[in-house]
């Protein structure tokens, strides 16, 4: 079912949702949170389609934000569809004219009571999102670094920014790849002396990506340019040779060691859906992400301090860790995890 509601108010968007959940049989929400998607015209049938798809792990109410015309009058449109393509609610607004300094409070009531808040900005992220209108309602914060011309610089902005409860697609991108080199450090291996990513220029998720080897392993881990698409490889030095994961088709890759055969594992590149559906499992701050932004934000020069086990502090002894402890963080990550990576 699909309502059309022209130069309206807040009241009259909840009394067409609750129109259409009886007419459509089911006067109960059932909606688990409120996806706040923060896009422009041109992008908003990507966007709908990427929370629509999510929504169906996750019901939800999808509330579509979007600016038009700041100088002219204000006015609120908005499209209300309920059954139309998934499970959820989704909510169309277009803010005109001053009604857009105030997307907050339009927004507001039509939240789900009693239930988190996750804003996504599919496009170009703002440069603090927790201090934006929208962004202050939210528990989760959700951008992507790859959204802007600057993808690094975006980077480094989110990092000097970063409060808890944000995270970023590029992190997200790069769950296969934590995963898999976690699993890989599971197995007896000589001592981890460096690291290197190989990536396409500018690819966050590979700065992302080194940032939290250089943390968990404490050794310096550079990125190296390659053709793509995403990122291809990644390589760890040990003193009986490399350990190389290499995905040059951004659909299968190799695992290598010294001394043993070549295995081949999947490992491909995710739709957007799917990277905003993972970010939707979790809504508690994400830490080990923080570890990583905030590592990168710092440089990759030198190697990372290799954090002390919380046994050793109570203690007050020393422990010193090794790769495999480094690694154990990783083993469990959030779930499955677009633009793609």
């Amino acid at each position: 079912m699909n309502i059309d509601l022209t130069n309206t108010t807040t009241r009259k968007v909840l009394d067409a949702l609750s129109a259409a959940r009886h007419r459509m049989g089911g006067p109960a929400t059932g909606k688990v949170l409120t996806l706040v998607v923060l896009t422009e015209e041109a992008s908003q049938y990507d966007a709908v389609r990427a929370s629509t798809e999510a929504a169906r792990e996750h019901p939800c109410r999808i509330i579509v934000v979007i600016a038009r015309s700041p100088g002219g009058e204000s006015r609120l449109d908005a499209e209300v569809r309920v059954g139309e393509t998934g499970p959820g609610e989704t909510v169309v607004l277009r803010l005109y004219g001053q009604l857009i300094e105030h997307a907050d409070s339009v927004v507001l009531p039509l939240l789900v009571p009693d239930t988190p808040v996750v804003a996504w900005w599919p496009g170009i992220a703002p440069d603090r999102p927790a201090e934006e209108p929208l962004g202050a309602l939210a528990q989760r914060r959700v951008t992507d670094a790859k959204g802007g011309s600057d993808p690094l610089g975006t980077l480094n902005r989110l990092a000097e920014a970063y409060v808890p409860g944000d995270t970023d697609f590029a992190w997200t991108r790069i769950t296969g790849w934590r995963t898999l080199l976690a699993a890989t450090l599971d197995q007896p291996h000589d001592d981890i002396t460096g690291a290197c990513v190989e990536a396409d220029p500018k690819n966050p998720s590979a700065a992302l990506l080194a940032a939290w080897l250089s943390v968990r392993l404490a050794v310096p881990c550079t990125v190296a340019e390659s053709h793509g698409p995403g990122i291809t490889g990644v390589r760890l030095t040990t003193t009986a040779g490399d350990i190389a994961i290499t995905r040059p088709d951004g659909r299968v890759a190799t695992l290598s060691r010294p001394e043993q055969p070549d295995r081949q594992v999947a490992l491909h590149r995710r739709p957007t859906s799917e990277l905003l559906a993972e970010e939707l499992r979790r809504l508690d701050p994400d830490e080990v992400y923080r570890d990583a932004v905030l590592r990168f934000a710092k440089g990759l020069g030198e190697p990372a301090e290799a954090k002390e086990p919380a046994a050793a502090k109570e203690a007050g002894g020393e422990v010193k860790e090794t790769p495999e402890d480094a690694a154990a963080p990783a083993k469990a990550p959030r779930g499955g995890r677009g633009k793609k990576s």
